[in-house]
């Protein structure tokens, strides 16, 4: 049902869902007063989340930003999301990858022992056969990597069973501490938590930074479609790590 839920009702934490409705608001208003704020408004909210310079300042905030060192590690857990299911049933990379990257340079760097990779099929609410992870594991023959020391965990469908699936996965293949969590660098926060949560201590490993990154510029002050997408994955985020927070 939280599943379910999740999925439901994100539409409405979007900006652009928001944005929508104040000009909607503006225009069948019969007060004309209420028609000029409700239209001041949308035009207020569409310049905040369409400009970089806000959402960049936002992500410096929350992002964990990590730098690698040069310690051994058990396992790199990489949560799923870098791979997405095609018209055929088969698999592509979207623009995640980096954790998949990111993953494979640990393991054949010899920075840890396993990969475990955790993540079934959450792009739809009934998924079919396209499991993740499984796909993930096939890949991962090109890069001659050992299937013996690539663990992975189908059935999860977000975060929250991203952690518990793998709390019991590394379990029944005894698998210590010290373990490495590869997601990207908008998801570390709520994913440390998570884990936390369900009994995993893990050290951070950022990557797929989208936001936060650039050096202020001209652009930073220019309207940017792109800025909105960005900052549907962060309210998301940071309303998911409310929930979480309250639920567990």
């Amino acid at each position: 049902m939280f599943f379910l839920l999740s999925k439901l009702l994100v539409i409405f934490i979007y900006p652009i869902t928001w944005i929508v409705l104040v000009f909607l608001l503006s225009i069948f208003s019969r007060n004309k007063k209420l028609q000029k704020r409700f239209l001041l408004s949308g035009f207020f909210l569409l310049l905040f989340f369409s400009l970089p310079i806000f959402q960049n300042s936002y992500a410096r905030i929350w992002d964990i930003t990590t730098r690698p060192d040069n310690k051994h590690y058990n396992a790199a857990i990489v949560l799923g999301g870098y791979g997405s299911e095609d018209r055929n049933g088969g698999g592509y990379f979207n623009g995640a990858s980096d954790r998949f990257i990111q993953g494979a340079r640990l393991k054949i760097s010899g920075r840890v022992s396993y990969l475990v990779f955790t993540g079934g099929n959450a792009n739809v609410l009934l998924p079919k056969s396209f499991r993740e992870s499984r796909w993930t594991a096939e890949i991962l023959k090109d890069f001659k990597v050992d299937p013996k020391e690539v663990l992975t965990e189908n059935e999860s469908r977000n975060t929250l069973e991203n952690a518990i699936f793998t709390q019991r996965l590394l379990k029944k293949n005894n698998i210590p501490p010290p373990y490495l969590l590869v997601t990207s660098a908008f998801h570390m926060r709520r994913s440390l938590l998570t884990f936390e949560k369900a009994g995993v201590e893990v050290v951070p490993y950022s990557c797929n930074y989208i936001a936060g990154h650039e050096r202020l510029s001209i652009d930073s002050f220019l309207p940017n479609a792109d800025t909105l997408s960005k900052w549907e994955k962060y309210i998301k985020e940071l309303i998911g790590y409310i929930v979480y927070y309250l639920k567990s």
